[in-house]
């Protein structure tokens, strides 16, 4: 909000202090004030002269030679090259002396052969922003004016003379994108009165003699249908309008906000929209069908060429004004062409508004339509200056486009504005800032806020007025005693109270325990984004097969529609982009969430699983001299779990088993399963194995092998602790079996027989290997395991061990028909 410091004079006194020192005072107070700009760019000596008479120069034809009164008793000659110069003109004259910005200095000059006294300005010489101005002005002088003074100070009479306060607001501060919010914030701040505006002035009483006002209410009427996103709506008639040009001085405070003047019409609208913050907006009576008003959502395929002559598509979820046939308008955002304001209107219907925030924000972001009318209502404006808004610019029209106004508002309430009341006292101030502040003090922030405050012993009783639509509890109200006090002021005093230390829960500790580890088996962790393309979950369903697609209503992309079911997509996307740059040896796992819903269309948030992902390609090490490099392979990444559910305390409740899931390949891939507390129950809880060929060659991978588990299982059933094992007192005692099983025969279940029947005095198993072979049979094959026996507490006999031994292999050949490998 870019806020007039002259302008700003009117509404508060700002004596005794420069726009320099008021920004500094405000920012202060917690309203930030970006820049301080100086509208003079350098301009002295610059004055109002009137063209008496153009002639063309002799010898240019693209000069002409004017005499110029600038009220100074001796008419200048002038010789002018602009082509829309002419007699009977006003115009800026910078005379004999004069200096303009980028250091330019007016001298005597003869401009092929005629004297020149002084030099007649075009706005851009002048310093001002000519984008702001008709582009016919752009192109040539700037003329003011007829009733101009001549012999003015152009300064005074283009307001450059003036500063700029870039108000830089956070978004639960828009009460200050208005002039009377900037000057209630002032007044706050300087401890000086307000002076609103007169809004009813004229309003309701300028017909002309012997005429008598019409009622409003006869002419026109208004109707709120969509009665969620709009609570109010109020309309005025004003009839016999001019179009034409505004006063000069309203343009110059356009121009120091940023706007370009137009018209008389849209600019008083404008003016009074800076002045309250409220929105107005004026259509052609003439143009609306019977003068009715009708405030409904779009219908399904409903079109309206806005006022930039752009064609928008509505959606049904869009606020519109009608005139109960046709939309007419976009609701705070932008107004039609088939109802605009033009130099032939004679009767306007003035507009003033309170359209929901919500539904203005989504329709002007999704039609990419952001005006100064749409940057307020998204931020929601004060519900009570929508008829002083109103009658004020009604007052202004009536005053500046001779407009006649018709007797009464014509307005629709669907909700009524509930005003806001806090309690508050004085020691609940005291306690959160830690101050010392005394009722009297406190009452006497709350009259500079012009917060209507009671007072009951030490409590407040505050009536919060409705332009300040941040302020709904007590905390909110402690922050404006901290402000207007001042922040400086406020002492340093220790925290009070019972403090609680910070920790990590057990799953963020198991988190952070995974990576360490991860990255320290050499694998790298990758982020991914959570939105993925619906056929990455077609190609690659992952654990979550049957859960139903999350579909983004406003997505960035189509690679970015849909909620992810699995994480491994991306980190085959992370795989390819590697290996299309000459990576080859890809080593990822990432932990994050996946979206699961079993609705086709949500009714209520989708389950988060808090998954981890893992993926190998490429070759065990890098290659060096000494020895051959070996591609990784299903047993690398087995390890490298295996590794980590060992440090979390898990390795005898881990189980696979073999499976064929979609996307993994059907002989090389097998189910994670995790043995329950409860009994010998046990659950499937992730993955892990070899891409499908098919998967892999549409990815363009090599071999590669992916895990993906459920990290809230595992976290959950983890020991955070690490638990320490003495180093063995006694000697171990080591057999190796080596049996011939049927070739289908999972060799987990042979360990886990072995485990069943040795019970504790078995330290250790492990498969050294497996061979199969036509000396076997095409059916068989031979698993040959290393035991280890050991306890703890004495040294085992070689009897009790072979006597062991023996039985392990009985209960081999009595449950799997297994056979001794001779």
């Amino acid at each position: 909000m870019k806020v007039s410091y002259q302008w700003l004079s009117q509404y508060v006194d700002v004596s005794g202090f420069t726009a320099a020192e008021l920004a500094e005072k405000l920012t202060r107070s917690g309203v930030e004030i970006d820049s301080v700009e100086d509208r003079n760019k350098g301009v002295e000596g610059v004055y109002v002269g009137f063209v008496k008479s153009r002639e063309k120069h002799p010898d240019a034809d693209k000069l002409s030679v004017c005499k110029v009164d600038v009220g100074q008793g001796e008419d200048l000659q002038i010789v002018c090259g602009a082509k829309n110069v002419d007699a009977g003109q006003k115009v800026p004259v910078a005379i004999v002396g004069a200096k303009l910005p980028d250091g330019l200095n007016i001298k005597r000059a003869k401009l092929r052969g005629v004297e020149s006294q002084g030099m007649i300005c075009s706005a851009k010489e002048l310093g001002l922003n000519d984008k702001l101005l008709p582009k016919e002005i752009q192109e040539g002088i700037l003329v003011l004016p007829g009733d101009t003074e001549i012999g003015a100070s152009i300064l005074n009479v283009l307001g450059i003379s003036d500063e700029v306060l870039d108000f830089d607001l956070t978004p639960n501060r828009s009460d200050c994108l208005s002039m009377l919010g900037a000057a209630y914030e002032i007044a706050a701040v300087l401890g000086r009165p307000v002076r609103l505006p007169d809004s009813e002035q004229g309003a309701a009483d300028n017909v002309g003699a012997g005429k008598v006002a019409r009622q409003a209410s006869e002419q026109i009427s208004v109707e709120i249908t969509a009665k969620e996103q709009c609570s109010h709506y109020a309309a005025k008639l004003i009839e016999g309008v001019h179009v034409g040009t505004s006063p000069l001085w309203i343009q110059n405070r356009l121009m120091a906000a940023g706007i370009r003047p137009i018209n008389n019409i849209v600019d008083i609208t404008n003016y009074v929209m800076l002045e309250y913050g409220q929105p107005l907006h004026a259509f052609d009576a003439d143009k609306l069908d019977n003068g009715h008003i009708d405030v409904r959502l779009a219908q399904s395929g409903e079109k309206l060429v806005t006022l930039d002559g752009v064609e928008r598509s509505l959606e049904p979820h869009m606020l519109l004004i009608t005139d109960g046939k046709k939309p007419v308008a976009i609701a705070g955002v932008m107004g039609g062409e088939n109802s605009e304001v033009t130099s032939g209107t004679t009767r306007i219907l003035l507009e003033s508004a309170k359209f929901d925030g919500g539904t203005v924000r989504k329709t002007s972001r999704q039609l990419g339509l952001r005006s100064e009318a749409s940057l307020r209502f998204e931020k929601e404006v004060n519900p009570e200056a929508v008829l002083p808004a109103l009658n004020r610019a009604a007052a202004l029209i009536s005053q500046y486009a001779d407009g006649q106004v018709a007797t009464g508002t014509v307005e629709s309430v669907s909700k009524q504005h509930n005003p806001v009341r806090i309690e508050l006292s004085v020691g609940r101030i005291n306690a959160y800032l830690g101050t010392t502040l005394s009722v009297e003090e406190v009452s006497e922030i709350f009259k500079r806020l012009h917060f209507d405050a009671e007072v009951s012993g030490e409590t407040f009783h505050v009536n919060v007025p409705s332009r300040r639509g941040d302020i709904t509890r007590g905390v909110d109200l402690i922050e404006e005693v901290a402000r207007l006090y001042g922040y400086d002021n406020i002492p340093t005093t220790l925290m009070t109270g019972v403090t609680t230390p910070g920790a990590l829960n057990k799953e963020q500790a198991i988190r952070r325990l995974a990576r360490t580890l991860l990255t320290g088996s050499g694998l790298y962790e990758a982020v991914t984004y959570s939105f993925t393309h619906p056929q990455q979950i077609n190609d690659f369903p992952g654990a979550f097969k049957e859960s139903k697609p999350v579909t983004l209503s406003m997505p960035m992309s189509e690679d970015r529609s849909t909620l992810r079911t699995s994480l491994i997509p991306h980190l085959m996307e992370a795989a390819t982009y590697n290996r299309n740059r000459n990576t080859d040896d890809v080593a990822l796992f990432e932990i994050g969430k996946v979206f699961v819903t079993n609705e086709v269309s949500l009714t209520k948030l989708p389950e988060e699983r808090l998954m981890l992902a893992i993926l190998l390609t490429g070759k065990r090490q890098a290659t060096h001299w000494s020895g051959k490099s070996v591609e990784v392979d299903f047993y690398d990444l087995k390890g490298v779990f295996e590794n980590l559910v060992g440090y979390l305390g898990l390795t005898g409740k881990i189980g696979y088993t073999a499976a064929q899931p979609d996307g993994f390949h059907p002989g090389r891939t097998a189910n994670i399963t995790l043995q329950l507390p409860e009994g010998d129950q046990t659950q499937v809880i992730g993955t892990l194995g070899q891409l499908h060929p098919a998967l892999q060659q549409q990815r363009d991978l090599a071999d590669t092998y992916v895990l993906e588990v459920d990290f809230q299982a595992l976290a959950a059933y983890a020991d955070e602790q690490i638990t320490y094992s003495p180093l063995p007192r006694f000697p171990a005692i080591g057999r190796d079996l080596s049996v011939v099983v049927n070739r289908d025969l999972q060799v987990g279940e042979l360990t886990a027989k072995v485990k069943e029947v040795a019970g504790a005095l078995l330290e250790s198993i492990q498969v050294f290997d497996i061979y199969t072979g036509d000396r076997l049979g095409a059916d068989k094959k031979s698993v040959a395991l290393a035991l280890v026996y050991r306890t703890l507490e004495r040294t085992l006999t070689d009897e009790e061990v072979s006597e062991l031994h023996a039985q392990v292999l009985t209960a081999l050949e009595q449950s799997y028909g297994a056979e001794l490998r001779k």
